[in-house]
Protein backbone atom coordinates (compact mmCIF):
# COMPACT_ATOMS: atom_id res chain seq x y z
CA UNK A 1 0.00 0.00 0.00
CA UNK A 2 1.40 3.30 -0.91
CA UNK A 3 0.21 6.73 0.66
CA UNK A 4 0.01 10.30 -1.03
CA UNK A 5 -0.79 13.59 0.03
CA UNK A 6 -4.35 14.16 0.60
CA UNK A 7 -4.14 17.37 2.41
CA UNK A 8 -2.16 20.18 4.86
CA UNK A 9 -3.95 21.30 7.43
CA UNK A 10 -2.62 24.87 9.52
CA UNK A 11 -3.66 26.73 12.56
CA UNK A 12 -4.55 30.71 11.61
CA UNK A 13 -5.87 33.31 13.92
CA UNK A 14 -8.20 34.05 11.12
CA UNK A 15 -8.30 31.71 8.87
CA UNK A 16 -11.19 33.26 6.26
CA UNK A 17 -8.83 36.43 6.13
CA UNK A 18 -6.38 34.18 5.30
CA UNK A 19 -7.73 32.41 2.72
CA UNK A 20 -8.81 35.73 0.77
CA UNK A 21 -5.16 37.04 0.93
CA UNK A 22 -3.83 33.75 -0.56
CA UNK A 23 -7.10 33.81 -3.06
CA UNK A 24 -6.03 38.03 -3.80
CA UNK A 25 -1.97 37.13 -4.37
CA UNK A 26 -1.43 33.67 -5.19
CA UNK A 27 -4.39 33.13 -7.01
CA UNK A 28 -5.99 29.95 -5.08
CA UNK A 29 -9.06 28.73 -5.93
CA UNK A 30 -11.39 28.68 -3.03
CA UNK A 31 -13.22 25.41 -2.24
CA UNK A 32 -15.62 24.11 0.63
CA UNK A 33 -13.39 23.30 2.99
CA UNK A 34 -9.82 25.59 2.11
CA UNK A 35 -7.94 25.31 -1.40
CA UNK A 36 -8.59 22.66 -3.86
CA UNK A 37 -5.47 22.42 -5.77
CA UNK A 38 -5.80 20.11 -8.55
CA UNK A 39 -2.74 17.51 -9.42
CA UNK A 40 -3.00 18.18 -12.92
CA UNK A 41 -1.80 21.82 -12.00
CA UNK A 42 1.45 20.68 -10.53
CA UNK A 43 4.31 21.75 -12.42
CA UNK A 44 6.54 19.07 -10.15
CA UNK A 45 6.15 16.44 -7.65
CA UNK A 46 4.96 17.36 -4.10
CA UNK A 47 7.41 17.24 -1.45
CA UNK A 48 7.30 16.35 1.88
CA UNK A 49 10.36 17.12 4.05
CA UNK A 50 11.35 16.80 7.60
CA UNK A 51 14.03 19.52 9.09
CA UNK A 52 15.66 19.11 12.34
CA UNK A 53 14.40 21.07 15.01
CA UNK A 54 17.67 23.20 15.38
CA UNK A 55 17.36 24.22 11.10
CA UNK A 56 17.20 27.99 10.69
CA UNK A 57 15.75 27.26 7.13
CA UNK A 58 12.41 29.09 8.51
CA UNK A 59 11.86 30.31 12.32
CA UNK A 60 12.30 28.02 14.82
CA UNK A 61 9.09 29.41 16.12
CA UNK A 62 6.80 28.35 12.87
CA UNK A 63 6.18 24.71 13.14
CA UNK A 64 5.71 23.92 9.37
CA UNK A 65 6.48 26.06 6.06
CA UNK A 66 4.04 26.62 2.97
CA UNK A 67 5.79 25.99 -0.34
CA UNK A 68 3.92 27.34 -3.30
CA UNK A 69 4.63 26.05 -6.97
CA UNK A 70 4.54 28.76 -9.24
CA UNK A 71 5.43 30.27 -12.26
CA UNK A 72 7.91 33.26 -12.17
CA UNK A 73 9.35 33.57 -8.61
CA UNK A 74 10.66 37.05 -9.40
CA UNK A 75 7.65 38.31 -10.70
CA UNK A 76 5.19 37.02 -8.09
CA UNK A 77 7.36 38.37 -5.79
CA UNK A 78 7.77 41.92 -6.90
CA UNK A 79 4.08 42.14 -7.70
CA UNK A 80 3.77 41.04 -3.77
CA UNK A 81 6.57 43.46 -2.10
CA UNK A 82 4.74 46.71 -4.22
CA UNK A 83 1.14 45.41 -2.62
CA UNK A 84 3.29 45.82 0.48
CA UNK A 85 3.63 42.24 1.51
CA UNK A 86 7.12 41.79 3.15
CA UNK A 87 9.16 39.77 0.54
CA UNK A 88 12.76 38.45 1.72
CA UNK A 89 15.45 39.89 -0.76
CA UNK A 90 17.55 37.13 -0.94
CA UNK A 91 16.81 34.10 -3.94
CA UNK A 92 18.40 30.72 -4.47
CA UNK A 93 18.64 28.54 -7.70
CA UNK A 94 19.28 25.12 -7.99
CA UNK A 95 19.21 22.12 -10.31
CA UNK A 96 15.66 21.81 -9.75
CA UNK A 97 14.55 25.22 -9.53
CA UNK A 98 14.51 28.75 -8.36
CA UNK A 99 13.39 30.14 -4.73
CA UNK A 100 11.84 33.05 -3.22
CA UNK A 101 10.21 33.92 0.13
CA UNK A 102 7.69 36.36 1.82
CA UNK A 103 5.69 36.73 4.62
CA UNK A 104 2.21 36.51 4.73
CA UNK A 105 -0.61 38.55 7.18
CA UNK A 106 -0.48 36.04 9.76
CA UNK A 107 3.76 36.26 10.10
CA UNK A 108 4.09 32.53 8.41
CA UNK A 109 7.61 32.54 5.99
CA UNK A 110 6.64 31.23 2.91
CA UNK A 111 8.43 29.64 -0.07
CA UNK A 112 7.67 29.61 -3.85
CA UNK A 113 9.18 27.56 -6.20
CA UNK A 114 9.72 27.91 -9.65
CA UNK A 115 10.45 24.28 -10.95
CA UNK A 116 13.34 23.95 -13.26
CA UNK A 117 11.93 23.40 -17.20
CA UNK A 118 13.14 20.09 -18.42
Amino acid sequence: MNATIGGVFLRAKSPEALYAWYEQHLGLPPAEHGFMLPAEGMRAPFVLAFFPQESTYFPAAQPAMLNFQVDGVDELLDRLAAAGVAVDPKRESAGYGRFGWFTDPEGNRVEVWEPARE
